[in-house]
């Protein structure tokens, strides 16, 4: 009877010590897949970080800053088209004409291709030494749009801005246009970087690089067209290839 006893708590105690081996084991393999997992997920963000890594992230601060320059300059959120209709008519609003340099995405509505009239300067001059520099058009893909327009965007695209408030699209003061960035090159790139980073550190643009339609999205301040005045823009065929964008738009001394 005793070495029956003996036996059965033996058999017990096995019992107990693979019970306990084989949890080790288990707890063992799911930190593992847990371990890994991490380190699967953070090695995808650090990938997706590296392949859109821009220098001008939207932001809630940068629509932010839009909306302020347009109170600055009291310009109206254009409702609908029969306010689009008539800023067109006296002016407040000039038509975006392709040229040598510039090209529309053709899907564009053209009766939303019109901008204010110093965006329209600014398209012109960042397009003509693009491609001075590129020998290549650069293409908008937006410009104006109305209220109506933008709510009827936001139903497909949650990502963009809203149609009212503080962080409303700069687009329906017609002072924004979007800029095609998918399938530019990366000294393009860098090229379109360097020359927002000038013009946004002396207060004439406040761009954004929208990973979702892949553009550089800029509003441009009215202040441009008084410092467009005090500027020799310099054609980029004219400089050493090696002189960075800042330098064609910053020009060659004012008047």
């Amino acid at each position: 009877m005793r070495r029956n006893a003996r036996q059965k708590f033996a058999d017990f105690f096995l019992q107990v010590f693979f019970l306990q081996i084989l949890a080790l084991m288990c707890l063992s393999t799911s930190t593992f897949a847990v371990t890994h997992s991490v380190r699967h997920h953070s090695a995808h963000k650090h990938f997706r970080w590296l392949r859109w890594n821009p220098l001008f992230r939207p932001s809630h601060e940068s629509l932010l800053v839009q909306n302020a320059e347009i109170d600055r300059l009291d310009l109206p959120r254009i409702q609908d088209e029969t306010e689009l209709e008539a800023l067109k008519a006296d002016g407040s609003l000039v038509a975006i004409v392709p040229n040598e340099s510039l090209k529309i995405e053709p899907s564009l509505d053209p009766s939303r291709r019109y901008c204010r009239p110093w965006t329209l300067n600014f398209v012109n001059d960042l397009s003509q030494a693009y491609y001075n520099r590129f020998h290549a058009q650069i293409q908008l893909n937006s410009a104006v749009r109305t209220v109506k327009v933008q709510r009827k965007l936001r139903r497909h695209n949650r990502n963009a801005a809203p149609a009212e408030g503080d962080t409303a699209s700069s687009h329906l003061a017609g002072v924004t246009i979007d800029l095609q960035r998918r399938g530019l090159t990366k000294d393009e790139i860098r090229w379109m970087e360097y020359y927002l980073f000038y013009m946004k550190a002396v207060g004439l643009v406040e761009p954004e690089e929208e990973r979702r339609h892949w553009c550089f999205h800029i509003m441009v301040s009215g202040r441009y067209a008084d410092w467009r005045e005090t500027q020799n823009i310099v054609p980029l065929e004219h400089l050493e290839e090696e002189k960075p964008a800042t330098e064609v738009a910053a020009g060659s001394g004012g008047k």
